[in-house]
């Protein structure tokens, strides 16, 4: 293959790709709204008792127990340094897989699984906080708002987070 056939090659599938609609869960985590790949949902669940893990991470809300599963809550707010949910708002629990392992991020709300056209789709901006920028896959710019796609699998990583 020459250079031309390769640049040709990838200027094809940057087109295909821009074609492509992708499907997000979108989440509201402290005003901000987010999505997350409609496959990596496992369950949605309203408001649940959250058992206290002692000596736990901070981000870890606790765990729920989930058709007989223990499933570990992440408090999503914890984990990208926004400030803590007021006592008297429950949360909701978006279930993912990790590992063979259940989690439940815990949110504010969960919106609707929305279809996003790949040519709305940027890679992180540079004002995007920098924490934020690790846990995201990028942005879709959309009519009135930006919609920061987060990378579940890095959400699981440790790393050190910013207290408020």
């Amino acid at each position: 293959m020459n250079a031309r056939t390769a640049v040709k090659a990838e200027t094809s599938a940057a087109t295909a790709i821009e074609r492509e609609t992708r499907e997000y869960v979108t989440l509201t985590i402290a005003g901000q709204w987010f999505g997350i790949p409609v496959l990596t949902v496992q369950d949605v669940l309203g408001p649940r008792d959250v058992a206290r893990i002692p000596l736990a991470d901070p981000v870890i809300a606790g765990s729920i127990n989930l058709r007989g599963r223990i499933v570990t809550v992440i408090d999503m707010r914890k984990r990208l340094a926004l400030p803590p949910r007021p006592d008297d708002k429950p949360g909701m629990n978006v279930v993912v897989e990790h590992g063979g392992n259940l989690y439940s991020l815990l949110i504010d709300a969960v919106g609707e699984v929305m279809e996003v056209p790949g040519d709305k789709y940027e890679k992180n901006p540079a004002t995007i906080d920098p924490l934020w920028r690790d846990f995201s896959e990028g942005i879709y710019r959309l009519k009135n708002q930006l919609l920061i796609v987060l990378n579940v699998e890095k959400l699981f990583e440790v790393g050190e987070t910013r207290s408020n």
